[in-house]
């Protein structure tokens, strides 16, 4: 069976090897039949700290690593400020 993988916005890295990753999804509500937003939070296995507030970064299912934290960073891009 294929893991999940989300793309999402990480809102914090305080943690040691850790981040939690904001993902929005949007779908067509049944009765009114506008677009709606729903976001959830993950809470993602960072190895190397490298991922920092604001930068887009893709998850993917993995292996219970903790009591919250099933999904592992796998790649994204960097937010350059200036």
């Amino acid at each position: 069976m294929p893991k999940r993988v989300l793309l999402g916005t990480v809102v914090s890295d305080r943690t040691d090897k850790t981040i939690v990753v904001s993902v929005e999804r949007r779908f067509k509500h049944a009765l009114l039949g506008k677009i709606v937003r729903r976001t959830k939070k993950y809470q993602a296995h960072d190895e190397t700290n490298e991922w920092k507030s604001g930068d887009r970064v893709r998850i993917e299912e993995c292996r219970p690593i903790s009591k919250n934290k099933c999904w592992r960073v796998i790649g994204g891009e960097h937010i350059e400020t200036v």
